[in-house]
């Protein structure tokens, strides 16, 4: 099976200028033949035109959704780089196992977070420090 890459560019959203051309049609197929002839002489091949939403922010709080017009091109992979482009190796994800395997050799096999546990029970979390007591907060005093 060919693989391939895949780029995607915005369309144009003006047409160039030309004076040889009369009407903004005309322009605007211009310019869009030229940003097609350029990709096409970097090896990429036509696909298709998108449209696809993006949200972006609008103001400080809200946000709203922006469509946005693309042009899609591909081009065949390399034996080479097919391997390496299709499907990047991901480490698979720790089980309880892995984990009682990274602790110290030797030691409990019950991992350390649970090692403070009744069996059955869920682990207790901590959501203070034990670096000590909390600063109470109030009023600045000058220093003197």
């Amino acid at each position: 099976m060919q693989a391939y890459e895949y780029s995607a560019i915005p369309a144009p959203a003006r047409a160039d200028k030309n004076r040889a051309l009369k009407t903004s049609g005309e322009r605007f197929g211009a310019t869009l033949a030229a940003v097609m002839n350029r990709m096409a002489a970097e090896g990429w091949e036509y696909l298709r035109a998108d449209v696809l939403p993006c949200e972006e922010r609008s103001g400080l709080t809200s946000r709203t959704t922006v469509w946005h017009n693309l042009l899609i091109f591909r081009r065949p992979l390399s034996e080479s780089d097919g391997e390496m482009a299709l499907l990047p190796e991901v480490p698979a994800p720790m089980t309880a196992n892995d984990a009682m395997e990274a602790e110290e050799p030797g030691a409990n096999s019950v991992p350390s977070f649970l090692a403070a546990t009744k069996p059955g029970a869920a682990p207790r979390l901590s959501t203070h420090s034990e670096a000590g007591p909390t600063p109470r907060l109030g009023p600045a005093t000058p220093e003197a």
